[in-house]
């Protein structure tokens, strides 16, 4: 097969070991095909090739726990894969991402010089902090090789991974986001679904298809301390035209009369006689997994989450798969879209790694077809490519399920996304929101307003929070 001029000899010449692979891959096509993968390996030769050096060699790996243990079964098959057809030793190790000292702990590993070689973590949530940190390597050459095999990467990831114009992650995989209704008990009452709802129609309709006697809750949603918590609280003052910070996110512009809105809002679900028979039972104290065990038990009838609950019920064959209505975020009075951006799973290479050279061979690797293939079959919706030409290589990304159009699409959308009031997002990657939110910040203001605390005094307290917060990850306001 023709080289592609793109890559010269002086080009390959220029890049380390790491980001070969990636570059002889693009003389190759996409790195799935038949002429390019060792028999029997699924594993591209140009990789092979390039990994040959480094026979006999070892790394660790730290890789986000995924809801589905299926899913984490089939990484670690994929990278058994591609340790066996180097020669190398990995030991792949999970981490609960929800732990709110994850960064702390990472970053103590990195200055111990005891870090993991290759990582990966959501971009939107993590990759900001490692960066002020100072503990993440420069990736550009191996995402811009991939590039060239892949073509571009999900939307979002150039938000999130790039800063002063250089790749700090290599993206992985796209996570989606979306919004689940009860479409039998929608049906039950004459209803309609919608591909758009604003957040009062939803809260509506969440109480007229309510019905205690039956165990059906229509809000199946926290403002406990939880990542679903932290990220319904966020979009919805998005969508008011409120945020934490600015656009470049440096300054903390909390306190608004947007976010005061949507927190009272918000507030009166959970404080209103009107809507107490839409909440279920405990609602109050609930963790990260309970939306999704209430949902898969049958006695929600909307929720918000990862899809990894959507991902669960299919392959489960759990009857609430065939009666999900999918769709994308609520709008509020500053949008007429959904802000929902989505999210990736991001490979960092962490400073001082013994193997960084593997660790980016393997990253490569897991990001084609083949390798995530078996990941995204046991986490469908919730494990999609992030890369534009891994879509097109294998029918299941493309017509695996009803709700993939939308999540592709979600993938691919030109951003920034505006408000009404000015806003853009994604906004700035900032390590002083992503603490904020590790923080539960949000999640301890709608805490206060449940408790009786007016919504205007818990905005002003969780703003001079978020001052500490942005001042500590030097970002002084």
């Amino acid at each position: 097969m023709e080289a592609d001029p793109l890559w010269s000899r002086r080009g390959f010449l220029g890049m380390g070991v790491g980001a070969l692979g990636a570059a002889a891959l693009a003389a190759c096509g996409d790195g799935s095909g038949s002429a390019s993968t060792a028999p029997g390996a699924e594993v591209p030769k140009a990789l092979l090739d390039a990994a040959a050096p480094l026979k006999g060699s070892s790394m660790g790996m730290l890789s986000q726990k995924l809801y589905s243990t299926a899913a984490n079964a089939a990484l670690d098959s994929a990278v058994k894969k591609f340790a066996d057809a180097t020669g190398t030793t990995i030991q792949n190790s999970l981490v609960q991402a929800d732990a709110g000292d994850v960064v702390a702990k990472i970053d103590a590993e990195v200055k111990g010089g005891v870090a993991r070689d290759l990582a990966f973590m959501t971009d939107s949530r993590f990759v900001a902090q490692f960066h002020a940190l100072g503990d993440l390597e420069d990736v550009t050459d191996i995402v811009t090789a991939l590039t060239a095999v892949y073509g571009e990467p999900c939307a979002e990831a150039k938000n999130f991974c790039v800063f002063d114009g250089k790749w700090f992650a290599i993206p992985y995989h796209f996570i989606g986001i979306g919004s689940f209704l009860r479409k039998d008990w929608m049906q039950e009452k004459g209803i309609t679904p919608k591909d758009v709802y604003t957040w009062a129609e939803l809260r509506d309709l969440c109480l007229e298809i309510s019905d205690p006697a039956k165990r059906r809750f229509g809000w199946g949603m926290t403002v406990n301390r939880s990542g679903d918590g932290n990220g319904m609280i966020e979009a919805l003052i998005n969508s008011y035209g409120g945020a934490i910070a600015s656009d470049d996110g440096r300054k903390v512009t909390f306190d608004t009369p947007e976010t005061v809105q949507a927190v009272t809002f918000l507030g009166d679900v959970y404080t209103n006689p009107k809507y107490q028979a839409m909440l279920p039972p405990g609602v109050d104290s609930w963790t990260d997994t309970s939306n999704n065990e209430n949902w898969l038990a049958g006695v929600l009838g909307y929720t918000r989450n990862s899809f990894s609950v959507y991902a669960d019920s299919k392959t489960k064959k759990n009857p609430v798969y065939g009666n999900t209505h999918a769709f994308s975020d609520c709008i509020g009075p500053a949008t007429d879209r959904s802000l929902l951006l989505g999210q990736s799973q991001g490979f960092v290479v962490f400073k001082g790694a013994k193997n960084g050279t593997l660790g980016k061979l393997l990253a490569q690797y897991l990001v084609s077809a083949p390798a995530l293939i078996g990941v995204a079959k046991e986490a469908p919706g919730l494990a999609m490519p992030a890369w534009e030409k891994v879509w097109d290589a294998d029918p299941f990304f493309t017509s695996g399920d009803p709700a993939f159009p939308m999540l592709r699409t979600m993938s691919q959308q030109t951003l920034p996304l505006p408000t009404k009031n000015g806003l853009s997002f994604p906004q700035k990657a900032s390590a002083g929101q992503q603490a904020v939110v590790a923080a539960y910040v949000l999640t301890d203001m709608m805490q206060q307003v449940v408790q009786g605390a007016a919504p205007a005094q818990a905005v002003t307290a969780a703003h001079a929070a978020m001052v500490r917060i942005f001042t500590q990850q030097g970002l002084p306001q």
